[in-house]
């Protein structure tokens, strides 16, 4: 008798190198006036964000997308370590399945730059993860472009 295959979470890392301290870099990311500047891919506006900055806090952001729909990522804290580490859960708003987790690390290096380590965890699929690949680097890359903007 064959067993049924069952599908294995994927997991998936990215990594951007940004010059700026793990501080400015925590605070982009937990603050919605800063996070609404810069989050989302290239064509993807952030639109709103609301961030509760506690251990079993709820966020939201909320995308337009380049066709006009609206797609709102929701989750709760799970830790803080200011400024060096989050972890949180991750789910497209009213979506069904395995909450995803995303964990962030800010490692400053001894040249002033810090290294952004976003850790995706719980993909389902390989589509999926690719679409988060794309999402995050353009993310990180907007990240980039707002804090050497002078923000």
């Amino acid at each position: 008798m064959t067993r049924p295959s069952v599908a294995v979470p994927l997991t998936l890392v990215v990594r951007r190198t940004i010059r700026a301290t793990p501080e400015r870099l925590f605070a982009a990311w937990t603050q919605p006036a800063h996070l609404r500047q810069w989050w989302g891919p290239e064509g993807v506006r952030c639109v709103g964000a609301e961030i509760d900055l506690r251990v079993g806090g709820g966020y939201r952001i909320d995308n337009a997308l380049p066709d006009g729909k609206l797609l709102s990522i929701v989750g709760e804290f799970e830790t803080i370590e200011p400024p060096h580490r989050l972890v949180y859960s991750w789910q497209v708003d009213g979506a069904s399945g395995t909450l995803e987790r995303v964990t962030v690390r800010f490692q400053a290096d001894r040249a002033g730059s810090t290294e952004v380590i976003v850790t995706h965890e719980r993909i389902g699929d390989e589509a999926i993860r690719e679409q988060h690949r794309r999402g995050w680097e353009g993310c990180l890359q907007g990240l980039a472009d707002h804090l050497a903007a002078g923000a």
